[in-house]
Parts: structure tokens; sequence; C-alpha cells
């Protein structure tokens, strides 16, 4: 391929927007006239918080983030927001309700049982997570200090197409599809996200929280999770992940540039309908997900064989179609069509696809 950009289709980390990697290419070594790079930046310095300053603002101008929900960069990803959530919010009544549709959300169940009673709402798991539960299905506790969800699981390509109602704060994590279309902010008391999907590269996480529900974290809560902590240090209680702020402060102006969240919606429309359309009068291809249920941020599909699976991810990636492969818990195919992914993409993979199953049907 030589140095031709390729289409990866990875669940993260993911694709940024080329724009984004070339104005990050051209300040590397010296950001607007420092003699620096911003990784080498004091995070205490002037030029250092205007950007974290405007990365912030810009966050909550996109998402629309109310002023009663504060926003914190926290190290650790999601999984690190699984234990803080439980240890911050958990001891208010020592119950939290989860719902259990893919494996993060089971894994952050399994979390918050160290730290107090679990209550599984809802579980998926007999019908191999491909549905999402309807509000009604949801077996709510009284009682319960939150309501936990993932709104969108990446290895079984399923999403919540609402916001689940509780008698207690609305607890989601939104890795995989935070900044990809407009969301019900308050209506939820805390939202996570890893950000190395939609938003910048690994290694950090964005929380929104309602700041009414900070102070009540558990005493074995480390300090550096605490989310009053955080709150009350502009999560600045240690050097944060600077570089990830600034990465995510060019991602959202690309966003803006893209017609904000409604742009992004539109986007993600196009190309999850292109390659669902196709899936749909396939003869070779199944998709694995509900109808009801489909993600439009993962794709996930499948050939009559693992052989044919192999076979069609290994020539994929000879067309510069890479990171195809569905997660080793599932196996079969699974396409990520995140925020940055070209709609050309999409239509090289599902072009690529009709070849395949002319030679193979």
């Amino acid at each position: 391929m030589g140095n031709e950009r390729i289409y990866n289709f990875s669940a993260g980390p993911s694709m940024l927007p080329l724009p984004v990697l070339e104005r990050a290419a051209s300040e590397l070594t010296n950001f607007n006239g420092s003699g620096m790079s911003v990784m080498e930046m004091s995070h205490r310095s002037k030029a250092y918080q205007e950007i974290f300053d405007e990365a912030k603002a810009l966050l909550r101008r996109t998402l629309n983030v109310p002023e009663s929900h504060e926003i914190l960069f926290m190290q650790g990803g999601a999984t690190g927001q699984f234990a803080a959530v439980a240890m911050n919010l958990m001891g208010r009544t020592g119950l939290a309700d989860y719902a259990v549709t893919g494996n993060f959300s089971g894994l952050a169940a399994k979390e918050a049982k160290k730290y107090g009673q679990v209550h599984i709402a809802a579980d998926t798991t007999e019908q191999k997570h491909t549905v999402i539960p309807r509000q009604q299905e949801l077996d709510l506790s009284t009682g319960a200090a939150y309501f936990h969800y993932c709104a969108n699981n990446t290895i079984y390509g399923t999403e919540w197409d609402y916001t689940p109602r509780a008698g207690c704060p609305v607890v989601a994590d939104m890795s995989s599809n935070l900044l990809s279309k407009p969301v019900d902010v308050a209506g939820h008391g805390l939202i996570y996200a890893g950000v190395q999907k939609n938003m910048a590269p690994a290694g950090m996480a964005a929380v929104i929280i309602d700041k009414s529900l900070a102070g009540s974290e558990l005493p074995c809560t480390p300090t550096i999770l605490s989310y009053k902590t955080m709150i009350d240090k502009d999560s600045m209680y240690n050097t944060p992940p600077t570089y990830n702020i600034y990465m995510l402060l060019l991602v959202l102006r690309w966003v803006q540039e893209m017609g904000g969240l409604a742009g992004m919606e539109e986007l993600r429309k196009e190309r999850s309908g292109l390659l669902y359309d196709f899936l749909d009068n396939s003869r070779l291809f199944t998709c694995c997900a509900d109808r009801s249920a489909r993600s439009k941020m993962n794709v996930t599909f499948r050939t009559a064989s693992p052989e044919l699976d192999a076979r069609f991810v290994k020539e994929a990636a000879q067309q510069g179609l890479v990171s195809l492969g569905g997660h080793r818990i599932v196996g079969g195919m699974r396409a990520s069509l995140y925020n940055a992914m070209p709609v050309e993409g999409v239509k090289k993979l599902v072009s690529f696809m009709e070849a395949f199953e002319l030679q193979n049907s």
C-alpha cells in the first residue's frame, strides 16, 4: 500500500480525522510559536491552560452540557470508570442497578460488586446480546443509587435507541458513540467515555457528571478517582493527559466544521445504512444483531463458516480495508464506523463485499 492511508475499521483505537492528524503533525514540534510541543508543556502554563479551557468549553457547547453538570478529563479509560462510578455513587444507598447487554457492561457490573450490592435489571446473555431491552422490560430496584447501562455494545453490534429512565440517576458508558449524535445529557446523572473511538487517542476518559452526585464516595476511593476532588481541582489534581486533551480539542473543532452533532448523526446514518442495506440483501453475509437493536457504530456480520470469515478478513486487508475481524469472543466480522470513517471507506467495503460474494456463492 506504500504511503497511502488505509480504511481502518478497528473498534478502537480507531481512525482519527485526517485534517486533525495533519494539524497535529504541523504543530508537533512547535505549537503556536512556543518553540515546544504540547507534549512538553507544563500543564500549569498559560499556553496549556488555554488549550484545556477551549477543549472543555467546546465539549460543553457541542454536547449541550447543562451548568448542573461538570466535565472531567480522567485517566484509566472507561475501565477505570467501572470502579470510579461504583466507588463514588454506590455509597449513597449501597445498591445499584445494571443492565448487562454486552461484554463491557458485564465487566462494569462485576467491578461494582466489589463496592456494594448489584442488581441486574436486564441481562441479554441468553439472546447472545443481539437485542436491547425496552424500557418496560427493565427490572428496576427501589432504592438503587443509580442505574448503569452501556449505550453501544462494540463487540455485539447493538445500540440503545432511547435514554432509559429510572427512579434514580442514570449512568451511561458512551465510549463508542459519544460525539456521534445529539445526547440527552440532562437526562443522565453521569456519562463517561473512553475517548479512543470518536474523540481522541487512547489513554483518557471524558466524564460528565451532575455535580450534586459528587462528594459521597466510599472511604476506600483513591483520591485520583474521587469525582469531588477532580471537580474541585478542575481535572488537575495531578498531571492530566495533556496531549489527549489537545487532540480532543482538534477533533471537536473538526466536528464543528462538519456540522456539529447533527452533521455527525447524518454521516453515521449514511455509513451504517449503506452497509446494512447490503447485508439485508446478501446471499452470503448475515447480520448478527437483531434489526431492532442494530448499532450505527459497529456493524457485526458473518458468512456461513469461520474459514470463509477468515478469508474475507485477509483479502479485505489486501485491499486496504483493515481490522475487520470480529472480537475474539464472538468471531465473525465487525466494521466500526466511527466519526472519522469517510463514507467512501464504507462504499469501498461494500464493493469488496459484493465481489467477494460473487466469488464465493
